[in-house]
């Protein structure tokens, strides 16, 4: 076998192979083909081995990430419900006692039936807007979780509200009934002298006497008609040591002849409160007090006035 290499210049040069030479070389020739070959399928099967593997391991890490982030989440949401549901009881709980406490107050006070109405929703209403587009066709949506809580605390402001106003109604009320005139002005004795003409236990001569008389004990209480504010407590002329109390609305009172006074000018008093002590000072025959009634300063009997039994 004879091959002839020619090369740029024109040069030849000639190569002569025997026949083991021929089969040496027909061998390498055949077999370049299929080693590159089987090489380079073995290089792919590594690769796509190696990618696969990876690929499936960088997968399982971010499913794995993403269940824990999923688990994280649910228990977070589980958490959350627990906390609204704790927090919805606890509204619906106070709504139960404010309803209770406003049925109670209501009843206690004699207020109209009706006029607060506790336990019930509020009375709503209104035109609908026709200026909003589809508001009439819009579907029906049931409320939702966060819509139950919100409507809770409206309940709990409308009843917080309406308990206010009867707070203050009641206020009112407690203070005409403690502004209002009635009862005697002591605790323990009798009446002995009435309003009007009588004779004068001094002169003997028929006299006018604006009060009535409370004969009893030396020494007992005398006691406040009414609330109102302390304008005199001092002696004065005729009553000894006097007490008068301004009630308001253009009424007054007057207790006299007392042995000692409890409490002086400018002080508020209570109704029952304990203001003197029985005596007979001043132009007085034994321990009482007179005890006189002024209606827009003009003394009126205190006879329809002892006989109230308060409001």
């Amino acid at each position: 076998m004879k091959i002839i290499l020619v090369n740029e210049r024109g040069a030849t040069r000639s190569f002569n192979f025997g026949g083991l030479s021929k089969a040496l070389l027909g061998l390498c020739l055949l077999g370049l083909p299929v080693g590159a070959f089987l090489l380079g399928t073995n290089l792919s099967v590594v690769e796509t081995d190696l990618f696969d593997a990876r690929t499936a391991k960088a997968w399982e890490r971010a499913l794995r990430k993403q269940q824990e982030e999923i688990g994280a989440a649910d228990r977070a949401a589980r958490e959350q419900l627990v906390a609204l549901t704790v927090k919805l009881a606890e509204l619906q709980a106070r709504l139960t006692r404010l309803d209770a406490l406003g049925e109670r107050l209501t009843a206690a006070a004699n207020l109209d039936e009706g006029e607060f109405q506790f336990g019930t929703p509020p009375a709503l209403g209104g035109p609908e807007d026709p200026q909003v587009a589809g508001a009439s066709e819009l579907p029906y949506q049931s409320p939702g979780f966060l819509d139950v809580i919100d409507d809770l605390s409206q309940q709990i402001d409308d009843r917080q509200m309406q308990l206010e106003m009867l707070e203050s109604l009641m206020a009112n009320l407690k203070l005409e009934d403690e502004q209002f005139i009635a009862g005697r002005p002591i605790t323990k004795g009798w009446m002995s002298s009435r309003y009007g003409y009588r004779t004068d236990p001094f002169t003997g001569r028929r006299t006018w006497h604006k009060g009535v008389d409370f004969a009893g004990k030396m020494g007992s209480d005398v006691v406040s008609v009414a609330a109102g504010v302390v304008t005199w407590a001092d002696e004065r002329h005729g009553y000894g040591q006097l007490v008068e109390i301004n009630h308001g609305n253009g009424y007054s009172t007057r207790y006299g002849h007392n042995s000692a006074l409890k409490v002086g000018l400018g002080d508020v008093v209570r109704k029952g409160q304990v203001i003197a002590q029985m005596g007979s000072s001043g132009r007085s025959t034994g321990p009482h007090v007179h005890f006189e009634i002024f209606k827009n300063n003009r003394a009126v009997d205190p006879a329809s006035y002892i006989r109230r039994t308060g409001r």
